[in-house]
């Protein structure tokens, strides 16, 4: 297998033991078509030497890759779903295939989703769609080109079933997904012990997870420890919720299941980014209450830190754990302007400041329903843009009194250091979006003909984006 001098090989989680997983075999698939394999996220590990052979071989048929994991882990977990616990949930399409380093020392997780059944399956087939990994891509691609912490699909493969499925036409193509994310430990995997009432597995697992992902919050004491844990995954859970805020990105499903104590968005079902500002905007077509809408999601998160907090009253007095909640809503606040800062391409002058264009401007989208991703596209480097903004599809939309406002508080503003506002992508007329019917264009050619060039041109685009953009989490 060759790798590069980055691989760095793990099996770090086995070290938890077998309370914490199930040793699982992948399933069998009839044909391996490689679809995508991730050539960036790839070298960060050193694995991009790799030939489509071996690449499939480990990703497809999941040969074990040297040093790391003898056989597929299972993750176990509960979770609230909707607000509705369900301690019959686990790893049950996916498992966690193998654990490496990346060059920041990081460890990282290769988990699968369609890799076939487990324990935790029940009645269903473990097995994804293709049209379920494509999406899965796109919103990866594109989450991390506007700087949101998230998982990368490292590699799609094609698989050769025909899967029956309820809310898409059927049969329908399968696949099985790989991707590269910073920890599966999940709010859900301390649920499950608190439910099965062990506290000795809590403990375990939260020192564990202090060890291996945040060793600034080790502490002599236990219930210091278990209050600067929380505190820490708080701060990481504020940091991807406003992330997602700024991005207009709506997750779709934000049980405890899907939150990861690192602070990683990931596990893509039905997102949706939106098209205009609108807090009541869902992504779910089952979320009929709207519970987990846009502008509910910094609610949702937080109902979910608490249930953590839970968990962790085992090891810690109420009042601390209480304490260590409260370090979320400041933190959202100061990841929101963080996030917006970066997404105008613009430095920050000093908290009142940031704080006014926040308010000025989120004023301006709400009132407006002005183009969401236009409006950051066209006023990127703040008003030094304004004569390309003149001439966008939008410029109705900033001849208006609102906008006026936000003119006036951009006053100033410079451009961050490095803001490439030459950049070939800004020459552009409109930005590169992800709404739902364009999802829907770049799947129907897939569908009809195994035609794969609007997708192709989609991660081109967002390739281009992410160049002109710069990396908010470097």
């Amino acid at each position: 297998m060759p790798v590069s001098s980055l691989y760095r090989a793990s099996s770090n989680h086995t070290a938890l033991g077998p309370d914490f997983y199930d040793v699982v075999a992948a399933a069998s698939f009839p044909k391996h078509v490689l679809r995508y394999r991730n050539q960036r996220a790839a070298k960060s590990v050193g694995l991009d030497a790799l030939t489509d052979e071996e690449w499939v071989a480990h990703f497809g048929r999941f040969e074990p890759l040297a040093g790391s994991l003898e056989k597929p882990l299972a993750l176990r977990y509960h979770g609230h779903q909707f607000r509705s616990y369900n301690p019959e949930i686990g790893d049950g399409r996916g498992f966690l295939f193998a654990q490496l380093h990346d060059s920041k020392n990081r460890l990282l997780d290769l988990a699968t989703k369609g890799s076939g059944k487990t324990p935790w399956s029940r009645t269903a087939d473990g097995k994804l769609t293709l049209k379920g990994g494509v999406r899965e891509v796109l919103a990866t691609s594109l989450l991390e080109a506007l700087g949101v912490e998230t998982s990368k699909s490292f590699s799609l493969i094609e698989t050769g079933e025909a899967l029956e499925r309820g809310d898409e036409p059927s049969p329908t193509r399968s696949s099985v997904l790989v991707r590269l994310s910073h920890s599966h430990i999940r709010i859900g995997s301390f649920q499950r012990f608190a439910f099965l009432r062990e506290p000795d597995n809590i403990r375990k697992l939260l020192d564990y997870t202090i060890h291996t992902y945040m060793p600034d919050a080790w502490r002599d004491d236990a219930a210091s420890r278990a209050a600067a844990f929380l505190e820490e995954v708080c701060r990481r859970v504020a940091r991807v919720g406003a992330q997602w805020i700024m991005a207009g990105f709506v997750h779709g499903v934000l049980n405890t299941d899907n939150i990861n104590v690192t602070g990683e968005s990931f596990d893509y079902g039905p997102w949706r980014f939106l098209p205009v500002l609108d807090p009541t905007f869902t992504a779910a077509y089952f979320d009929s209450t709207g519970l987990y809408a846009y502008g509910r999601q910094p609610d949702a998160l937080f109902w979910n830190l608490t249930r953590l907090a839970e968990c962790l009253l085992v090891v810690a007095e109420k009042e601390f754990l209480e304490t260590a909640l409260g370090a979320f809503a400041p933190a959202l606040q100061a990841e929101f302007t963080k996030a917006m800062l970066w997404r105008l391409g613009v430095q920050s002058k000093g908290m009142e400041s940031d704080a006014e264009l926040a308010r000025t401007m989120w004023a301006f989208l709400s009132e407006s329903k002005a183009p969401f991703e236009q409006m950051f596209f066209d006023w990127y480097g703040g008003n030094i843009s304004g004569q390309r903004a003149a001439n966008s599809p939008s410029k109705e939309f900033y001849e208006t009194a609102s906008f006026a406002s936000v003119v006036a508080t951009l006053h100033d503003y410079e451009p961050f250091p490095g803001a490439k506002i030459d950049h070939s992508y800004f020459r552009r007329s409109t930005p590169c979006t992800m709404l739902i019917d364009e999802v829907e264009a770049i799947w129907a050619p897939i569908a009809e003909y195994d035609d794969w060039s609007a997708f192709h041109a989609k991660l081109d685009s967002i390739a281009e984006m992410r160049d002109a953009l710069g990396n908010a989490n470097a």
